[in-house]
């Protein structure tokens, strides 16, 4: 593990990426031999500091879900971070464009929990019986430092991604809420226009087999840590399409078919 001053000081880095809009060099160019558990050190000072400003925790999201971009990256397991309660927004909103500097969203489901989760042992029947409803969501992904470094064009790995929260910024929440059995979650499919055009489709399927196989696997991750996953908590269990880019001006619109839409502009 690295030294704790020094996972201090870098969660202290990307705080102030994050507040002054800038982009900072990736950690794994300078600490080569960063591990995925130090990423998640630097997840978990960077998280403190944003509580000791007053920030509340709404819930986590789950990445890197699908086994292309698990491959694309090289890793076995998805990601995590943090959802804070003043990165949610309602279906059609109007999202200020300056608040991010290099953004990008994806199609997800949401589940929002009426019981607590906690692994080690959570299982996908455990996460049903837990969840009270799940929504249609878009994440509007986010970067604190260069996805590839403009001095030696190395692209950015998992351990970089991990420690700056998994690259979350916001999220939308609409459509239909429904019960976690009223439907198949895996045959769960969305159309994503940008301006009304079809930018990506996905079936929720493409999350691990089965959404809410994302989220016991966080409650299970979370475990080790003694942290667990709250009652009340809005999980956003990963993304089914790619991220598109997001141009100021951009009017979003996902369709869900039978459990309705989500939609936010970027203004």
């Amino acid at each position: 593990m690295l030294d704790p001053s020094i996972i201090r000081h870098l969660a202290e880095r990307l705080d102030e990426a994050e507040r002054t809009k800038t982009l900072i060099t990736m950690f794994t160019r300078e600490h080569p031999d960063l591990t995925i558990e130090d990423a998640y050190a630097i997840q978990r000072a960077w998280t403190r500091l944003q509580l000791d400003r007053g920030r509340v925790i709404n819930g986590h999201k789950i990445g890197l879900t699908s086994k292309a971009m698990q491959n694309a990256v090289g890793i076995a397991e998805p990601d995590y971070g943090v959802l804070f309660a003043d990165m949610f927004y309602p279906d059609a909103s109007a999202i200020p464009f300056d608040r991010f500097h290099a953004p990008r969203i994806e199609v997800e489901l949401a589940f929002v929990l009426k019981a607590p989760l906690r692994g080690p042992d959570c299982s996908i029947f455990d996460v049903l019986n837990a969840t009270d409803y799940v929504t249609p969501a878009l994440e509007i992904l986010e970067t604190r430092m260069h996805r590839v470094d403009p001095e030696t064009g190395q692209t950015r790995k998992v351990m970089d991604t991990i420690s700056d929260n998994a690259a979350n910024a916001a999220l939308v929440l609409g459509g239909r809420p429904f019960r976690p059995l009223e439907a198949d979650l895996r045959w769960i499919g969305a159309l994503l226009f940008r301006n009304g055009q079809v930018e990506e489709t996905g079936l929720a399927a493409g999350v691990l087999n089965h959404p809410a196989n994302g989220v016991a696997w966080l409650a299970n991750r979370l475990a080790p840590h003694d942290e667990q996953l709250a009652a009340g908590e809005v999980v956003l269990a990963g993304s089914f399409t790619r991220p598109v880019d997001i141009r100021r001006g951009d009017t979003f619109h996902a369709d869900y078919g039978p459990f309705g839409s989500v939609s936010c502009q970027f203004t």
